[in-house]
């Protein structure tokens, strides 16, 4: 990690503040030996207790990439019955949708696809565009988390499994990406650079979304077994049939072009600092490693190029158009209206922190 993290700070010894949040995160979240073991177990059985009266006890997320892959063999080898949902934006790559139907095919799982319209989504990506933040893939992560929840939701069921976890994840700058979960932020800047009204794009309010969260139990599953990325990559290879895609997230081709080309070239960001920064601090890779891998393109240029032509057509956008977009002066999530501004106003953080001392002394409504 490096100064391209505007909000990082060093230690006198010369350490981030992400690897000491790696640490504590370590520490409170993961569990070793016969406590994990304990905790998993009593984690599958409530999850098989839930959900005995029904089809399914969980919804997993499925994009093919190895994360959420590693998740579909594990919870089959745990003996659950899940659901799996995967989110079709548009932008999956042939691989993507190779690695997932060979999964599930051997795995024999059931799998659900949400197929966004297109017209809509494409309206919420450019006026993430013009809007000049770093966050023009939050739609995509938070379409994903609603049709989770609004399944799970739909089915009754209490439990969703996901492939988010501490060891390849904690070195995650708000600065270069933030407002997932906010739709407020999503839709103030569409309303400001949109053309077309939102109808059918998967979304949660705020209250919706905390509502759901009181109901259901969301389970980072790798953080309860011994996770290590390039062994889960062999093992899917050698018996799932599944590819490596070259990239974390890279199964999407947005996101590749994204993270690879748009993040660098227009915000100085790169996203393979926080990746690998993580991957050191898990013992996958050293810093030496790491740094030789920094030295490289995110991707081949040629196929850099290639994806700005695909994005730019399927835009409908000229390269000259789609080249203003590019240029246009850079923005942060502060410059926009969001859940997040509201919550943080003097006069709502009063009311807020008066809610607490009243639940402390009994006397708060539910």
């Amino acid at each position: 990690m490096d100064t391209s993290d505007p909000d990082i700070r060093f230690d006198v010894s010369g350490v981030c503040h992400h690897c000491h949040e790696y640490d504590r995160l370590v520490r409170e979240r993961l569990l070793t030996g016969s406590a994990r073991d304990a905790a998993l177990k009593r984690i599958v059985a409530q999850i098989k207790a839930d959900g005995a009266s029904k089809p399914y006890d969980c919804v997993i997320g499925v994009s093919g990439g190895v994360d959420s892959s590693y998740v579909a063999y594990l919870v089959k080898q745990l003996g659950l019955r899940p659901l799996a949902v995967h989110l079709d934006n548009g932008w999956n790559s042939e691989l993507a949708v190779s690695n997932i139907s060979s999964l599930l095919k051997i795995l024999n799982i059931d799998l659900q696809t949400f197929v966004i319209d297109w017209e809509e989504f494409k309206d919420i990506q450019l006026a993430l565009l013009r809007a000049s933040t770093p966050d023009c893939e939050i739609p995509s992560d938070h379409a994903i988390n609603a049709v989770m929840r609004q399944t799970a939701c739909r089915l009754g069921l209490r439990h969703i499994i996901t492939g988010c976890n501490v060891r390849t994840e904690t070195h995650l700058p708000p600065a270069w990406s933030r407002g997932h979960g906010d739709w407020e932020y999503i839709r103030s800047i569409h309303r400001r650079f949109g053309t077309r009204p939102i109808r059918t794009f998967p979304h949660l309010t705020y209250l919706q979304n905390r509502n759901l969260m009181r109901k259901q139990v969301m389970t980072d599953l790798l953080d309860y077994v011994d996770y290590v990325k390039k062994d889960a990559k062999s093992l899917l290879i050698r018996e799932l049939g599944w590819r490596d895609y070259g990239g974390k997230h890279f199964e999407s081709i947005y996101t590749r072009f994204y993270q690879g080309y748009i993040l660098p070239k227009k915000f100085g960001f790169d996203k393979r600092r926080s990746h690998l920064s993580s991957l050191i601090c898990s013992g996958e890779t050293s810093r030496g490693d790491a740094l030789e891998d920094l030295k490289q393109e995110p991707y081949p240029i040629e196929q850099q190029q290639e994806d700005r032509a695909y994005a730019a057509k399927k835009f409908n956008l000229t390269d000259a158009e789609f080249e203003v977009i590019l240029r246009v002066p850079t923005k942060t999530f502060w410059d926009y209206p969001s859940y997040t501004r509201r919550l943080r106003h003097p006069m709502v953080v009063l009311v807020r922190q008066f809610i607490r001392r009243l639940r402390v002394s009994g006397n708060a409504p539910n």
